[in-house]
């Protein structure tokens, strides 16, 4: 298992990954597909602003990725981002989230961070415990905050302090 940086030519793995959890799981609240044309604004963003996308290979083929990115527009948040962990479910089980979320939180460290924030659905019992295993504590629980697949859906706040 490797872990780098993403190219653009991970690009088109990476929104199959991305669509998958949109039309399939509770992972991503987003209810339409997206574009590769999208995927690409996002990935340059990113870039552009320092933060990290992340991808892992098995076997040569893209299994995960991560990211963070800010978690406010307002100039006040600056130092707290909010992550994302996306792991295709053909390699689920492998340690990928723990690894992603080890190199996001170092990267992060690194940057000179103060906060990282994960916001997880309710129904995401591995998700929770692999962030409190980090350190990450449920600082919040909004009921009923969104849908997906004709039905309510609780939203888990957790954050780490990292310095």
């Amino acid at each position: 298992m490797q872990i780098r940086a993403a190219t653009e030519q991970d690009l088109p793995a990476i929104l199959a990954i991305t669509n998958h959890a949109i039309e399939h799981t509770n992972a991503s609240w987003q209810t339409v597909p997206t574009t590769l044309e999208a995927r690409l604004q996002w990935w340059q963003e990113r870039v552009a602003a320092g933060q990290p996308v992340l991808v892992s290979e098995i076997d040569g083929e893209i299994a995960g990725f991560a990211t963070y990115g800010s978690f406010r527009a307002y100039g006040g948040y600056v130092l707290t981002v909010e992550h994302s962990i996306y792991v295709d479910g053909r390699f689920q089980g492998r340690g990928l989230g723990r690894t992603f979320l080890t190199a996001l939180l170092d990267h992060a460290t690194a940057a000179g961070l103060h906060v990282m924030v994960g916001a997880i659905s309710a129904d995401n019992a591995i998700s929770i415990k692999l962030h409190e295993q980090f350190g990450f504590a449920v600082v919040g629980r909004m009921p009923e905050v969104g849908q997906k697949f004709g039905r309510w859906l609780d939203l888990v706040l957790m954050q780490k302090i990292l310095d």
